[in-house]
């Protein structure tokens, strides 16, 4: 059996809810359900499920808020199919979403699965140029976009699949609050499951619809690396460091150029910033998402960076335990 149970964990996204909903309900293959976990949201989000009552097939829930992943294994719990689909709030999914997922998990076999996520063309250009930086083969190796980038894919709760004997087997997601749907990967690999990557389930994705969420974003992704290559070290790579190393060489590219006069350094970072524009411009045909590409991509690789950087000294150099250095990080209970 391939049924599918669609699970939503989603704190206030009112507007977003509406749309995602909107998307399910014009599937090809009607045959799934829809768990809407509602994660002590400061608004009432039943009446925007109710809309769908008639199209969809909905339970709704709602429970005080503890973050993503103990949510979506409150919605998980509650699943009544072999199969849970997790995917965020702020994205839409094309009308054949679930027809392709039952397609691929028959002809591909598997344990669990993700999506890319891409720019739809009702988004607004800073969207778009986040999106370019989230998907770039010049920011993130093209992992969240190309199937020809991964070699052992870590699907991303955005979109992202698991059989549900095998998400039980391994006890759902963590309490962590950030870093859950990597450290969830993982421990299927640690207990001999199997990831694929589905071309064609790619869901749109709106992400931050601005520079300065977007930096808080990329910053809790960089602190949460360090505490994941603790929890999972057989899978730490060094392209895990690269934006911290792209940090650190910006930094000394400004101190050769005011004490040596020289800037061979950032010369290489001008190269970089011409190839990121007129790549991103090549992709999407607007010179001012080209642009905003160029500063969401610094945004993306100081911040994560930065927030890489200061994890790996503060639980490594300090031996601080991850609970005590990002208390924020995790569900207290």
């Amino acid at each position: 059996m391939n049924s599918i149970s669609i699970i939503i964990a989603i704190y206030n996204r009112k507007d977003e809810l509406f749309e995602l909903l909107n998307s399910l309900s014009h599937q090809t293959d009607k045959d799934f359900e829809i768990i809407i976990v509602d994660d002590g949201s400061k608004i009432d989000l039943r009446p925007t499920a109710e809309l769908f009552h008639e199209s969809l097939t909905i339970q709704f829930f709602r429970k005080d808020n503890s973050g993503p992943g103990l949510s979506r294994n409150y919605g998980a719990r509650r699943a009544k199919n072999d199969w849970l689909v997790f995917v965020d709030s702020d994205v839409i999914v094309e009308k054949d979403y679930i027809e392709n997922i039952k397609k691929n998990i028959t002809e591909i076999p598997c344990d669990a699965f993700g999506g890319a996520d891409k720019a739809h063309k009702g988004f607004n250009l800073m969207q778009k140029a986040i999106s370019y930086s989230m998907t770039s083969v010049f920011t993130t190796g093209g992992i969240r976009g190309s199937k020809k980038a991964v070699t052992k894919f870590q699907p991303r709760s955005f979109n992202m699949g698991v059989r549900k004997s095998a998400f039980e087997k391994v006890g759902g997601f963590s309490e962590m609050r950030i870093g859950e749907d990597p450290d969830l990967s993982m421990k299927l690999w640690e207990n001999g499951f199997t990831t694929a990557f589905f071309e064609n389930i790619g869901v749109y994705h709106k992400r931050r619809v601005d520079f300065g969420k977007f930096s808080k974003q990329v910053y809790q992704f960089g602190c949460a690396r360090p505490i994941l290559n603790q929890r999972h070290p057989n899978y730490v790579k060094i392209s895990f460091a690269f934006p911290s190393i792209f940090l650190l060489g910006y930094v000394l590219g400004f101190i050769e150029y005011f004490t040596l006069q020289k800037g061979l350094i950032l010369g290489f970072y001008g190269l970089y910033t011409f190839i990121v524009f007129f790549h991103a411009l090549l992709l999407t045909k607007n010179i001012s998402i080209a642009a905003m590409a160029v500063i969401s991509t610094y945004i993306q690789m100081f911040s994560y960076g930065y927030g890489f950087l200061k994890s790996w000294i503060l639980l490594n150099i300090f031996r601080q335990k991850p609970e005590e250095a990002f208390p924020s990080h995790f569900h207290q209970n």
